[in-house]
């Protein structure tokens, strides 16, 4: 299984994220996955809230979108959700995840228990800040490029 997840992001920036698969290995797989396809080169960070997080992983850039694939059984486990943490997005629903997830930009323990933690940036978290801030920013920032490895 992959080790890495890099997103090369069109601010000239590349996040490097260690993936977690001894914390949920059904959500890395498929985020390796998607990467692999070529899923999420194109893909815009569609909220991204100051202090907060930055979103990602719609194909249509509005936060209601996401694969193909069936949703994904909820993985959640006491891992902090801290500076560069990357989680799943879901809806209310805990086994709804499926291709967009979420970079935290500073300490978000509120999430923990309640979504699926899946890697820990390990560098360019400098390019994340830099995202352009809204929901949804009026130019937002987006993922050139997805690749594992």
């Amino acid at each position: 299984m992959a080790d890495t997840l890099t997103f090369t992001l069109d601010n000239g920036g590349d996040v490097v994220i260690r993936l977690r698969p001894d914390l949920a290995p059904g959500h890395v797989e498929r985020i390796t996955e998607l990467a692999n396809e070529g899923f999420y080169d194109g893909v815009v960070f569609h909220r991204v809230i100051d202090g907060f997080m930055a979103q990602g992983g719609d194909p249509t850039g509005t936060g209601t979108g996401g694969s193909k694939k069936p949703d994904l059984k909820a993985e959640f486990s006491k891992e902090p959700h801290v500076r560069g943490t990357c989680s799943m997005a879901r809806t209310s629903a805990p086994n709804s995840a499926n291709s967009q997830f979420f970079i935290c930009f500073d300490d978000a323990r509120f999430l923990d228990n309640q979504y699926t933690v899946w890697g820990q940036v390990e560098s360019g978290m400098e390019h994340v800040d830099a995202l352009p801030k809204g929901e949804p920013p009026r130019s937002p920032g987006k993922i050139v490029k997805a690749t594992v490895a």
